[in-house]
Order: C-alpha cells, then structure tokens, then sequence
C-alpha cells in the first residue's frame, strides 16, 4: 500500500480495519468489509487512539478479500438510490454509519461506550488538578461532589453540542487549555493550600474539636476549600457567558481575520509544554509505574501499529471465526491504566510503596482512597449552586478569559476536522457560532455546578470516527445520556478518583507528547524558510517561557503601588499563553509578510475530482461525494419561516435568507 499522496490540509493517516461484522443500517447496506480510511489529526486533544502509520494492516492480511467484495450502499445514499456502481462502492468503504443513520441499539450502545472511554483520562486530571487547587486532596466528599459535577457537564454538553449547537457528532469534555490558567494562580499566595504546620496551630488557636484523618493529618476546614470554589464558580460563569457572546454576536469571524497558525502555534505549544508540571507533579508518587504505564501505551499504540488483535466473533453468515481488528490501539490509553493500576495494586500489597502519610508515594498506593467508594453515595444528583453561591475573583476571571479565547479557536479546528472525518460540507458560519454560543452556555452551567473548568469539543474522539467508521450522531447523544447517568452514580465517580495517581502522570506523559507534536502539525501551511516567521515564533515561545519564570521567581519583583493591580500584572505575566499568544498574534499582524507565507493563503482554485478510487477514499478528494448535505446543520423542528426568515440574517446563529458560508474556506488549523 503506497503513502497517502500529500494534499492540502491536515495530516491524514491510512489504515484498514475491519468493521462490525453482520450488522445492517437503517439503508440496508451489509456492513461485512475491511474498510480503508483517513484520520486527520485535527485537535490540541488528540489521543493515541487515533494515531496510525501508513500501512497500518498490510493489505494482504487476513479479511482482505471481504474488501473486494463490500456491498454497496442502497436506498437513500447520496449520490443515486441502488445500481451499485463505482461511486456507490467508494461510499459503502468510507463510512458504516453516515451521521444521519441511527445504529441499531445494541450496536449504538456499544459505540457509545467505547467513544466514552477515549476521554477519561482527560476528564480525570482536569479534575484532580482542580481538586488540588481548592486543597480539596483528602476531602472524600469534596472530590467525588467536583467528579459527578464534571460527568454531568461532559453529559449535557455534548448532547447539547450534537444536537442543537453545531450538530455534529462531537464529544464535549473538560478544556486542556485551563490546566495553564490553574497552574498559574496555584503560584499565587491566597491560592496556596496550608501545611500541616499551620492547620495544626489554627485548630489549636480556634479550639476546634477536629477529626484527623485516617492517614493522621489535618483536614483543611471544609469552609476553605468551597469559598475557593465559589470564586472558581464565578469567574468561571462570567468567562462562560463571553464565551456565549462570541458566538451569538458572530465575533468569530472577526477573531478569525487575525489569528493564524503562527498565533496558533506558539500559544497552544506553551500550554503542553507546562502541562508537564501536571505530568510531574503525578509520576513523582512513583516514576517506576509511571513509566510502565506510559511505555505501554507507546508499545500499543505506535509499536504494535502494524498489528491486529484476533477477537473471536460469531454470525450466522460464518458461524465461529476469528475477526482481526486493532483493539489494542482503540483502548491503547485502558489498557494501560489497567495494567499501570494492577502492578500498583501488587506493589502496594507487598508494601514495596510507601504507606507513610508524609511520602510522595502515599497517594501512589490502591489502599488510601478506598474509603472514598463505601462513603459515596449510591445516588445524587449535582445541582447549580450546591457549593452555596458564586463569588468572583479577578485573577481567575482573567485567567479564565483567555483560556476561553484559546478553546474557542481549538473548537472551531475541531468542527472542521470532524466535518471532514464525517465527509458532510464544512461547517456555514451559522453552525460555527451556534456551536461556540452553546459552549459557552454549557460553561456558564459548569461554574454553577462547581465543576470549576469549561467544556470543549475532543479531537481524540474525532480520530475515533476516522478508525471506527461511525459517524452517527444518536452515537454522540446516546454518549451525552450516558455521562448524565454517570453523574447520577456517585459510586462510580469515586471509583474513577482512586485511580493511583502515578498511573495518571504516567498518562499524562502520552497526552501532553502527543499534544504538542499535534499543535506543531500547524505549520505545514506556513513558510519555514521564512525568517519572518521563525524569529515571530521563536520569540513568542521564549517570551512565554521567560516572563511566568520570572514572576516565579521574583513573586515581589512588580510594584506598581497598588496590590490589586500587582496581583492582576502578575496572574498576566505568568500565563504563557498569553505571553506568547498576544506576541505572536501582535508580531504576525504588523511585521510585512505575505498571506501565503502567513499560512493564510486561501485556495484559489476547487481541488481536482479523485483519479482513482483509493484517492477517492479521502475526506475531501471529491467535493461531489459528500454523505450528507448542509441540511445536517440544520436544527429540524425549528421551522424555516423562523430560521431563514429576512431579519434572521442578523442572527448569526440562524442561516438567513443567505447562502451558506464558512467560516474556514482557507487552510483548516488542526488545534
């Protein structure tokens, strides 16, 4: 099998898998065949689930010759009803399921779960980060409380998301671009957590009867830990809302005239080079796991690339058979933390980790949190406001604020890519901003809940589509259910928090490496040999290295005369995105250069039709063979006298009377 040939766009990556075996669509195509397909790695959140060579499974293994024989897609296919000529067999090999099609339920139940899978990981340290960052790490009830707040948001917005925001089959998940803004005002003093020392002495001072906990420490009085909730909450509300506003005022556009990959770049690259912090600060309970657990993960994903797993598998068609399907890659990050998890536990056992409360590599152990699943509840339901009412804090609303800028541009790469990977028409200006407006409604509802981080779309899961071949939207809403069902067992929020927290640094490692080689893919459509270019983005990558460093190091070294205005230039100056992001973006639009060597040259030709059928197979080959029409964007019970209506044209969530338009008719930015 030759490499793919180089094509405008992101990266695309080819392999053959073999789908469900057996099984028809709501059209009747028979789904047995080994399918050749194109994943783009499109997102700042990409997992190694999705990463593939070329050549993946050799075209000669086992299977091959039921890829001869694909049925073709029947009835209401794109593109013609039966007949089952060429076009037709190239549109039964990209997708199983087209994001129209409805899944049969097993089937559909089955996807679902196995896409909720691929966003765990994330969704855990985003939460433990910000459990660290309220002093809420012994607090039992306090993490599984943020842990089911967080479930439910993954839960509704990504229903949301699927089905009135942009309506696309994407997941919603807890935003990797506020790890940096957390990590930043944990150098502040008032976001510091008190040593056992000064716990000591105020329940000393206060004459508070206090209950040690079973690991014999203080508890950080519970009135702390919400109050810094409480200003997490409402910093969080008022950044979701101008979040909301950016898409309901069609601000994107506007956005999107100054910011290209050389902005891009340098400011999502500084947040997974500090991410490393997260990294470390959890593989230091025990680097031994963490590095089993993460050189698993590369051997499953990346050395194992070129191999299939043998599941055994029945149907009436063939009875008992062997079916060969990459599973080790699909669940590569599952498997890993299983494996990383069951060493620990044998570790712990023979007590070769260990069991002093002030070691590192106590909170590596299986048995110190166990007490958390018998405390939790079976059933409770997260509400707005359960952590008493919001108060503000201007240092994390600054913080959240550009976090927000950053996830509003790593959405819009993601809306793309998945509109690609589903091979539908890009993304109409309308859809763009409808989805941007229900992100930032969905964040709102995450400060009032006490989830304390945002919710963005997941490029991981994206990638999935591409590997599974499912596009299906009831797929993505059957996920939101069951997310929501998660947060109402607490039980099962609590077992996810017991995870070993040297297992999640060493996820951590895979995560962030491949974050940042993904956020590089940026500039293959910028001018390398430009020296422009480089000096813009070298400069902006050392500026936000130097200038957080600085404010580390000399926490006193700005006097401004007023404290509240040092502590705001502080929280700025130590947020390397902004450092380097505001830079670039200044440098990018001031300093002469050319939209081709910006990277910002439009195509100014349609790209030619596909010569042959295996070019064919390429999201985008051929603009003429999309599975589904700009209809998909459409929201169906909203009635057109509405949506397309002469005053809806100044809505920019709604299509109006005008044609539609995207917002990325030039190079698409893999964020």
């Amino acid at each position: 099998m030759d490499p793919p040939k180089e094509e405008k766009g992101p990266p695309s990556y080819q392999m053959t898998i073999l789908t469900t075996d057996g099984e028809s669509g709501e059209d009747g195509e028979n789904n047995n065949s080994q399918i050749t397909t194109h994943v783009d790695c499109m997102s700042s959140q990409f997992s190694p689930v999705a990463i593939m060579n070329v050549d993946d499974i050799h075209p000669d293994g086992p299977g091959v010759e039921n890829a001869l024989h694909a049925e073709p897609l029947q009835g209401n296919a794109v593109g013609g009803g039966g007949g089952g000529g060429l076009g037709e067999r190239r549109k039964s090999r990209r997708l199983v399921y087209r994001l129209t099609q409805v899944p049969p339920p097993h089937l559909t139940l089955l996807f679902a779960l196995q896409q909720s899978m691929l966003a765990v990981s994330y969704a855990l340290t985003v939460t433990l980060l910000v459990i660290e960052l309220v002093c809420a790490r012994d607090d039992n009830d306090i993490k599984t409380r943020i842990m089911s707040a967080t479930f439910l948001m993954v839960g509704l917005s990504t229903f949301a998301m699927s089905t009135i925001g942009v309506r696309l089959p994407i997941f919603q998940g807890p935003a990797v671009s506020y790890i940096v803004p957390l990590l930043a005002l944990q150098t502040l003093p008032e976001w510091q957590c008190p040593n056992q020392e000064y716990l000591a002495d105020h329940y000393r001072n206060q004459s508070i009867n206090v209950t040690v906990l079973p690991n014999g420490l203080y508890p950080v009085p519970k009135d702390w830990i919400v109050e810094k909730i409480q200003q997490l909450s409402g910093s969080l509300m008022a950044g979701g809302v101008l979040h909301c506003l950016i898409g309901l005022t069609g601000l994107v556009g506007f956005i999107m005239r100054f910011v290209g990959p050389i902005t891009i770049v340098p400011a999502i690259v500084l947040i997974g080079l500090f991410v490393y912090k997260v990294a470390v600060r959890f593989s230091e309970t025990f680097w031994g796991i963490a590095v089993l657990t993460s050189g698993m993960a590369v051997v499953l994903s990346l050395y194992l690339g070129k191999r299939q797993t043998p599941i055994p598998a029945w149907n009436r068609r063939k009875g008992f058979h062997i079916k060969w399907y990459p599973l080790h890659q699909v669940f590569a990050i599952l498997i890993s933390i299983i494996i990383g998890w069951g060493v620990t536990a044998i570790l712990t056992y023979f007590d070769v980790i260990s069991a002093d409360p002030d070691s590192k590599q106590y909170y590596a152990r299986t048995d110190t949190r166990n007490s958390i699943i018998t405390e939790a509840k079976w059933i409770s339901f997260p509400y707005p406001g359960q952590f008493g009412a919001p108060s503000f804090h201007v240092g994390a609303f600054i913080s959240f604020f550009i976090a927000t800028i950053m996830s509003v541009l790593d959405s819009l790469g993601d809306y793309s890519a998945c509109a690609r990977a589903c091979y539908v028409p890009q993304p109409p200006a309308f859809a763009f901003n409808r989805g941007i407006a229900v992100e930032g409604i969905m964040s709102t509802l995450a400060g009032a809940t006490g989830a304390c981080h945002a919710t963005v779309s997941f490029g991981g899961n994206i990638g999935a589509i591409g590997l599974t071949k499912v596009a299906s939207r009831r797929v993505f809403q059957v996920i939101g259910v069951l997310y929501v069902v998660f947060s109402l067992l607490n039980k099962l929020g609590a077992f996810f928090i017991t995870i070993p927290y040297c297992v999640l640094g060493g996820i951590q490692i895979i995560i962030a490496g491949i974050f940042i080689g993904v956020v590089l893919s940026n500039l293959q459509h910028v001018d390398l040999k430009s020296t422009r270019n480089l000096a813009i983005i070298g400069i902006s990558l050392l500026l936000g290295l130097m200038m957080p460093y600085w404010v580390e190091q000399n926490p006193d070294g700005i006097q401004t005369g007023n404290q509240d205005v040092n502590r705001i230039i502080g929280i700025v100056l130590s947020n390397p995105v902004f450092v380097g992001g505001v830079l670039a973006c200044f440098m990018d639009n001031t300093v002469p250069g050319t939209l081709k060597e910006r990277g910002l040259a439009r195509p100014t030709k349609k790209p030619e039709p596909a010569a042959d059928e295996e070019e064919s197979d390429k999201p985008g080959a051929d603009s003429d063979e999309f599975e589904d029409g700009l209809e998909v964007y459409d929201i169906p019970w909203l009635p057109d006298r509405i949506t397309r209506s002469s005053w809806a044209k100044y809505i920019p969530i709604f299509p109006g009377t005008t044609p539609a338009r995207s917002l990325t008719d030039g190079p698409i930015m893999s964020l």
